[in-house]
This record gives structure tokens, C-alpha cells and sequence, in this order.
């Protein structure tokens, strides 16, 4: 019967089998270090939230171990993230923190049931084109959100609106602060350089450092999070809100909005994460950790939380064994918290601000976007409404009218699908695997052929995929080409695609793919008869 629930036993519990010492001294190293880049991060994502730094601390710290300790994955560090600033910061406006607080529980129960129903699956059906245009235009989103502090304008409340609010910053642009600005514009250089000349040391520790002690030096008059907010609490301390039914009815859409997203976005870090270390993450495992973590974070005072894709990059390349280096990096935030905080007070906003610009910057991925415009028209419609969505309305409408066209996207393509979706697996001889695809190649199955190629018990040296049969690609089928290309360079395969007809090939083209195609590399392979066959089924065979 256990066995019926081990999808749902966490990571952490599997890697204490093997734990040592060295294994100990490697997860300590990566969790200081993903501390340190967090810190600012943290403080900087509940500051554009609407809240104050020390709610974006206990968030590191709460959601951090549950997800490290609870998840399914070895490598995920989670936090607050860009992703929920701009739907944390409308909540709050409109149905205060207590509003969010019971939201973000909502979201958590709903995690929890989509993990024990096991949902995790259905992530694969989230077209790519609309995670990435609602991850751009919540790159806009927050970099708009930062103009004011970054340089000092003189506005009490700003709007909500991302055009009233650039209406807002018109306006009161002759009232900005000089030394303010210098402050902000300054951190920014300094961020360039430090990135550019010193790349082994941890630049969002490094400018709040230089930008604090050259604020404190001069004496210089301007905000800070002292003299915003307060002096940071200590301790963590539980609160539960009062649970009314119709506050709850009010806030369900955005709670949610809050548990597609952090499903959708740890999932998505958990699947990078499997590409980069070459593991196998628990998705139903995860969801439930997910949904606790924000539960837990909430009631300890902080925001939403998810796995976070920056910090957990750096925690696999800092060489993180286990998830012991996510439980270490909310434990060394707690206690720089309890023995650093009156310095904290002293960080000028305009450097939290100018962080978070780059933050954005690094979200945006605009050189993906334009790339995303290359592929097909109900891709291009998908990415497009989305983005525009999120950036004058909110994600809330986004996310709801993008599933919806991408359900319909989804409906049309599949209603055009006169035969099974296969692959036909060959062994012409050893060393070379040839697959034949055959019907329509869409975000539906995607997923299929990155299995398929992690399944093989040895990575053979010589990967081509046949495709006279595949009359249609779609972005989300290209971006997994790519990410299987890179999985096979990695494993020093060639992998190659033939029999390619002209739309697909051109598509290929437009992404950057081109190189893959080899018309005629099948003249070269002497094709043997062989019984072995390997069927992907159709997205409807899940069910």
C-alpha cells in the first residue's frame, strides 16, 4: 500500500539514506550562498509588493523550508518571487493584507488537493506562449513599480494602473529627488560593473553593502527602510486572520490565480532544474509542499511564495546535493535577520529599487518573446493577449483568458488530428536510435519525447527523429527541440531531425533550429528491420 504513495514522500526523506559529511560541507557552502542572494531579493520583492521587507524575509525563511523540506525535487529553493508582485501588490489595494492572507490559505488548500489528486501532471497541457507572455508582462509590470523610488518622485499614492501610473510618473517628473537618483542610477552602475568584473561574489549583497555605507558616510537625507517601515521585527510570529464566508467568496479568484501560479511556477523551475542536474522532480510532491509553504508563510506574517528559478540556478551551480542546502539558507536568513537588523534598517530604497530593475530586466527574456513572434499564429494570439492582459488589467485576467484561448487553441488542433500521435522506435544498429513521429507535434505531447530520450538506458551516439509525417509545430514544441537538444549535447549525442517537410522546417528556421535538419543523413544509417516499437499516447489517454 506505501507503495501506491510514494510519489508523495519527500526528497529530503530519500537523500538521508545516503547523507555524509562531504555531502554536508557542499549543501552548507550552497546554502550561505543562496541566503546572501536572497536577503536582498526578499526584502526587495515585499517592498514592491505593498508591504514591509521583514514579510519578504519571514516568506525566505517559512515558505523556503517547507519547500525544501517538504518538496519533490533535490534542488528548488523558494521564496517571494517577481512573479507575484504585481498580484500581491493589487490584493493588498483592494482587500488589505488580511485579504491576502486568507487568499494565499485558499491557494494553499487548493495547492494541496491539486497535488493529491495528482494534477502535477497537467502542467505539460500549459502552452509555453502563455507562460512566457505573462512572465513579460510582469517584467514590465514590477520595472514600472520601481520608477518612483528609483528616483525619488514625489507621488503619496500611485495608482494600480500601468498607464495611469506612467501618467502619474509624467507628471510629477520635475519633482524628482537629485540625490535620490544618483543614489538609485548609481547602485544600477555598480551593478553593471560588479557583474561584469567580478562575477564570483554575490552582486545583490554587494551594492546594498556600498550603497548603505556611502548613504551613512555623507549623512545623505533620503528613504530608507527605517524610515519607511520601521525597525525589522526579530522573531516570527503566528497570527490567523478571521475567516469570514463572503471575504472568502471575495478574494477566491485571486486565491485562484495565486495556486495556478505557483503550481505552474514551481513546476516549470522544477522541470529546469531536472534539465541541469539530470533528475527527476515529484510534481504531485511538489504541489503539496507548495501549498503547505504557503500556508505556513502567511500565518507567520509573510506573502505568497513558489520555487524560484534565479536562486535555485544558483544553488545547483554553488553544488547543492541535497535539499539540506534550501533548509541551511532559511536557517542563515533567520539569523542574519536576528544579528543584522538595525543595518538593514539603514538600506536607501532606491537601491532595493534599482535591484529589482535588473530583476526584471532578467524576467522580461525579450530576446525569447520576439522569437515566440515567429511561430504560429494562435501561438503569436496566446502570447500577445496575455502579455497585454497582465500589463493593463492583471494577471488574474490574464491567466483566466489565456487558459481559455489556449483550450480553444488546444480543441482546434486536436480536432484536426486524423490518427494516433506515435513514435515508431527502430535500431538500425547499435548506437543510433531512429524515432518516426507521426500527426501533429503540439504542447499536448511535448512532453512525450523528453521521456522518451531520459528513458533510454544509454544515450546513444546518434539520436534522429523522423518527421514526414509531422505537419505542424507549435512554440511550445520547438522550445522542448531546443531543451532536448541541449540534453543531448550534454550527453555527447548528435541528434538530428530528417524527413522534415517545408512549414516545420521553416519554423525551425525562424527559432534557431535549422541546424538540426539533415535531409539525408538516413542514406548514411543502413536501415534494419527491427520489432521494437515504442507508442507516446495521445493527451487523452492520461485521462
Amino acid at each position: 500500500m506505501l507503495k501506491n504513495y510514494q510519489e508523495f514522500i519527500p526528497k529530503f526523506y530519500f537523500c538521508l539514506r545516503k547523507y555524509s559529511l562531504s555531502t554536508f560541507k557542499k549543501d552548507l557552502l550552497s546554502g550561505i550562498r543562496v541566503a546572501i542572494v536572497a536577503i536582498p531579493l526578499a526584502m526587495a520583492f515585499a517592498v514592491a509588493s505593498g508591504v514591509d521587507p521583514s514579510k519578504g524575509l519571514v516568506t525566505a525563511i517559512v515558505a523556503g523550508f517547507f519547500i525544501s523540506f517538504l518538496g519533490g525535487s533535490k534542488v528548488l529553493i523558494g521564496g517571494p518571487t517577481g512573479a507575484f508582485v504585481a498580484i500581491t501588490y493589487n490584493i493588498i489595494s483592494r482587500h488589505g493584507y488580511d485579504g491576502l492572507v486568507i487568499a494565499t490559505i485558499i491557494a494553499g488548500i487548493l495547492l494541496i488537493l491539486m497535488g493529491l489528486f495528482r494534477w502535477g501532471f497537467l502542467i505539460k497541457f500549459v502552452p509555453h506562449p502563455l507562460v512566457a507572455g505573462f512572465t513579460t508582462g510582469i517584467a514590465l509590470v514590477l520595472f514600472t513599480s520601481q520608477i518612483k523610488d528609483l528616483l525619488g518622485l514625489n507621488i503619496e499614492n500611485t495608482s494600480i494602473q500601468f498607464l495611469s501610473k506612467w501618467n502619474q510618473y509624467l507628471h510629477a517628473f520635475p519633482s524628482f529627488d537629485g540625490v535620490t537618483a544618483a543614489v538609485g542610477i548609481g547602485t544600477l552602475l555598480s551593478i553593471f560593473l560588479i557583474r561584469h568584473y567580478f562575477r564570483n561574489i554575490s552582486w545583490e549583497i554587494a551594492v546594498l553593502l556600498l550603497a548603505t555605507i556611502f548613504c551613512w558616510c555623507f549623512d545623505l537625507n533620503i528613504p530608507t527602510v527605517a524610515s519607511r517601515f520601521g525597525q525589522l521585527p526579530l522573531s516570527l510570529t503566528f497570527s490567523f486572520p478571521t475567516l469570514d464566508f463572503s471575504r472568502a467568496l471575495d478574494v477566491m479568484p485571486d486565491a485562484i490565480t495565486i495556486s495556478l501560479l505557483a503550481g505552474m511556477e514551481s513546476l516549470v523551475c522544477a522541470v529546469i532544474a531536472d534539465t541541469a542536474t539530470g533528475g527527476r522532480n515529484k510534481p504531485n510532491c511538489e504541489l503539496v509542499a507548495q501549498g503547505v509553504a504557503n500556508i505556513g508563510s502567511v500565518l507567520l506574517g509573510g506573502i505568497p511564495a513558489t520555487a524560484t528559478i534565479a536562486r535555485t540556478a544558483v544553488n545547483i551551480k554553488t553544488g547543492a546535493q541535497t535539499p539540506f542546502s534550501g533548509i541551511l539558507h532559511s536557517g542563515v536568513i533567520l539569523f542574519l535577520l536576528w544579528a543584522c537588523s538595525p543595518l538593514v534598517a539603514l538600506i536607501p530604497l532606491a537601491s532595493l529599487s534599482a535591484i529589482l530593475v535588473i530583476v526584471s530586466w532578467n524576467m522580461s527574456n525579450v530576446s525569447h518573446f520576439f522569437r515566440l513572434m515567429k511561430t504560429s499564429k494562435g501561438d503569436v494570439v496566446i502570447l500577445l493577449t496575455a502579455f497585454s492582459l497582465t500589463v493593463l488589467i492583471n494577471l488574474i485576467v490574464a491567466v483566466e483568458v489565456g487558459m481559455l484561448l489556449a483550450a480553444f487553441l488546444f480543441m482546434n488542433r486536436m480536432s484536426e488530428v486524423k490518427h494516433v500521435i506515435a513514435l515508431d522506435r527502430k535500431k538500425p544498429e547499435e548506437e543510433i536510435e531512429i524515432y518516426r513521429m507521426r500527426g501533429p507535434f503540439f504542447f499536448g505531447v511535448a512532453d512525450r519525447l523528453k521521456t522518451v530520450f531520459h528513458e533510454m538506458e544509454k544515450p546513444p551516439k546518434i539520436f534522429i527523429i523522423r518527421m514526414k509525417h509531422v505537419p505542424v509545430l507549435d512554440a511550445t514544441a520547438l522550445q522542448t527541440l531546443k531543451e532536448l537538444n541541449d540534453q543531448c549535447v550534454r550527453k555527447n549525442t548528435l541528434m538530428v531531425l530528417t524527413e522534415v517537410q517545408a512549414e516545420p522546417a521553416e519554423l525551425l528556421g525562424q527559432y534557431g533550429l535549422s541546424q538540426l535538419i539533415n535531409q539525408n543523413i538516413l542514406q548514411n544509417c543502413e536501415e534494419k528491420k527491427s520489432d521494437a516499437t515504442a507508442v507516446i499516447p495521445t493527451p487523452s489517454s492520461e485521462s
